[in-house]
């Protein structure tokens, strides 16, 4: 589906849209009970060793969330960088994704209806046609290769089944924003469907204290269609085709830079097979799909006296593409009542095309762009057992990985030096672990999982990439794959209003590929890419709840009354980087938050004549350690040294409400307020665009410091038949 036939098909949609909500009643709580990402097939949440957050569909859709950036933020599921409305990076139990998005350089694996998204990079993908979203905390599951070491992100999308009727929803709000989106789907004979498209824009907003941000405003626009066929009882068959993706995103970045911008989208297609024999012993999982990923990035720096003046750019230009064409192969078979052994195979094939087109102040100056071309095929095998014994009561569970790649550097242009070539990869990860029904109240688990990243064509080539600040980064063909350890132990209380989730876990991430000096001589700065011997180590709680208030305590109220709190969050007591530079002065592990929580309340009523509900949301971001890439204001920030010098953020409350009505059957208005308390702060940025200026004029592009939005206020109305 191409950028401009969706474009065409999304403008004939009501703009306007934040997510309202699919449902009229309000259920009593809403914590998983079956997933499938953790094991590659439905499981009860109960038998799976690892710890699973399930982002449901009752929440996205009273979230006012623009992208799944903001989705996941909202519900605490890791540090979120949030760089621009177009970029983010993400960190899980100290696994990160690559502050660009890109998927092949990230700890953390990003999943589309369980295969590879292609991007790390949330920020370009809408929520509005996801049903949930399931996320494996930490690498505890083997049915996934390279990247989980963090974790896995599944972003599942809505079918004829789970999003029957058609939907019709539009709003608009501060700073110019209009949203719109239109959903349709359902079921004939052993046929459904569903076709969903949307589209909104916004202008550059204001940050708390009511000054304009230059530069912050996007477009966004993406369709999903997905056919599926009931063939009998056993067998299934789903196609889905989709493309999403954000345009002309002001990108200010580090150097408050007003002239940036970026075109960023994703496109995938996935055919899915399952079956099971009459008998329910075997099963059958088969899956083949295509993604496009691309990143259109225009990153001039004319104004910075970080760079000489002859080296300012007017046009630096970088298009990355990524292609993949994958299988994925999982049959299953009960030997016996209580055993359940899963097979895998996968197979997937990518390749990297790049290139950049950059003007300076002295002469068209031609530079390799950011990453090399690469060609990579990857093959693996894994298998996995659970056993169930007294009385299913306790559940055990094992399973291996093999995998197998090859990583080929092939011609980039402008790079006269490379030296094209292939380097073969291999990595062994496991899981085990077990469950336990202590009481028919408390459910126990404990686990230990590995994972790895495999390093890319342009971290092993003999060839340089340019960074804007001049640094020449060279790749070394000897740095070995990233690894990740990882033990935790949790517990689930149940009870008849609710559920309560504490994990007490430890990550160890190793090996991890960094660009070291090795020579600066004359402001000329060398780097070679290198594995890093010191680990870093993150321990940590993490809590997940949901419950009704009114079962919880046996209120005595009317039955049309419904009142519930959730809340998801976690503390890192523990974040050492044993192998941080001497110059950060620290060992704190940077760029991760030391706590997050999200906490909430829903309340309101149901069965009456004009059913509403109002939520109030409160977002936690805890402190984090920073050594950033600004150039701060010097009288604020003495003797800063970019990159090296680490600065402690500390923690902010930001606070968001949304309330809804039912005026009709069918017919929904709604409005939100965000940012209640006008909070001026970044969830990353230490020089903020404030009085006085946080950055550092001279080194600026245009503009000061960087701000989240301010207070934003939105309304809208649904319509659901």
């Amino acid at each position: 589906m191409s950028a401009r036939l969706t474009s065409g098909a999304i403008a004939a949609v009501l703009v306007g849209a934040v997510s309202a909500t699919a449902q009229t009643t309000l259920p009593a709580y809403e914590m998983p009970t079956t997933v499938v990402t953790a094991t590659g097939r439905p499981e009860e949440v109960s038998r799976i060793a690892g710890t699973i957050q399930v982002i449901p569909q009752s929440r996205i859709a009273r979230s006012t969330a623009k992208s799944v950036t903001d989705l996941l933020a909202e519900n605490s599921v890791g540090f979120m960088s949030e760089w621009t409305a177009g970029q983010t990076s993400i960190n899980i139990r100290g696994g990160a994704t690559e502050g660009q998005g890109r998927d092949f350089k990230s700890q953390i694996l990003v999943l589309i209806n369980g295969h590879r998204a292609g991007t790390a990079n949330v920020s370009k993908l809408s929520p509005a046609d996801v049903e949930r979203i399931e996320i494996v905390r930490g690498p505890s599951s083997v049915i996934y290769g390279s990247q989980n070491m963090g974790g896995v992100i599944n972003i599942i999308l809505k079918t004829g089944r789970t999003a029957p009727g058609t939907l019709i929803e539009g709003s608009a709000g501060s700073w110019s924003l209009f949203q719109g989106k239109a959903q349709s789907g359902g079921t004939t004979g052993k046929y459904d469907w569903y076709v969903g498209v949307e589209a909104g824009s916004r202008g550059d907003y204001n940050r708390g204290g009511n000054v304009t941000e230059q530069n912050t405003h996007w477009s966004r626009y993406g369709g999903t269609g997905s056919f599926g066929m009931q063939i009998d009882e056993d067998q299934r068959l789903d196609l889905t085709i989709r493309s999403d993706g954000v345009y002309d995103a002001g990108f200010r970045g580090s150097s408050s830079n007003v002239f940036a911008f970026d075109n960023r989208f994703n496109q995938s297609g996935d055919l899915t097979y399952n079956a099971k024999t009459p008998d329910n012993r075997g099963s059958l999982f088969a899956q083949a799909y295509y993604v496009r990923d691309v990143d259109d990035l225009s990153n001039p720096s004319p104004l910075s006296a970080l760079n000489a003046f002859g080296a300012r750019t007017w046009v630096d230009r970088n298009r990355r593409q990524l292609d993949i064409v994958g299988t994925r192969f999982q049959p299953g078979y009960k030997p016996w009542t209580s055993n359940q052994l899963l097979l895998g195979i996968d197979w997937e094939r990518s390749t990297i095309r790049s290139d950049r087109y950059r003007t300076t102040n002295a002469v068209s100056n031609q530079v390799s762009p950011q990453d090399n071309n690469q060609t990579e095929n990857v093959f693996a095998f894994y298998a996995e057992d659970a056993q169930r014994f007294f009385d299913d009561r306790l559940t055990v569970r094992g399973g291996v990985r093999q995998t197998y790649g090859n990583t080929a550097l092939d011609w980039t242009p402008n790079a006269p030096t490379l030296i094209p070539g292939s380097t073969n990869y291999q990595a062994t990860t496991y899981s085990v672990g077990g469950t336990l029904a202590a009481t028919d109240w408390l459910n126990l688990r404990v686990g230990a999982s590995s994972g790895f990243r495999a390093p890319t064509a342009t971290e092993l080539g003999a060839n340089f990439t340019v960074t804007p600040i001049g640094t020449t980064i060279f790749g070394n063909p000897n740095v070995q794959p990233e690894t990740a350890h990882q033990i935790e132990a949790g517990a689930t209380a149940n009870w008849q209003g609710g559920r309560f989730d504490l994990a007490l876990f430890q990550n160890i991430i190793s090996n991890r590929i960094q660009a070291v000096t090795i020579s600066s001589v004359g402001g000329v700065v060398i780097q070679q890419q290198q594995n890093n011997p010191g680990d870093i180590v993150v321990q940590g709680l993490e809590f997940q709840a949901d419950a009704s208030v009114i079962r919880t305590l046996g209120l005595d109220v009317p039955q049309s009354w419904a009142w519930s709190v959730f809340g998801n969050g976690y503390y890192n007591f523990t974040m050492i980087d044993y192998g941080a530079p001497a110059a950060f002065g620290t060992d704190t592990a940077t760029r991760i938050n030391q706590y997050e929580a999200a906490i909430g309340t829903r309340f309101g009523q149901t069965g009456i004549e004009m059913p509403w509900n109002f939520q109030l949301l409160g977002i936690l971001r805890g402190p984090m350690w920073y050594n950033t890439e600004e150039s701060l204001n010097p009288l604020l920030f003495p003797g800063q040294i970019r990159t090296s010098s680490v600065y402690r953020k500390p923690p902010f409350w930001v606070w968001n409400m949304r309330g809804e009505v039912e005026v009709r059957k069918g017919v929904k208005l709604f409005a939100a307020m965000n940012n209640i308390f006008d909070i001026n702060d970044h969830p990353i940025f230490i020089g903020l665009d404030s009085s006085p200026c946080g950055d550092n004029l001279v080194n600026q592009n245009g503009a000061c410091g960087n701000s989240m939005p301010g207070r934003e206020f939105i309304v809208g109305a649904q319509v659901r038949f």
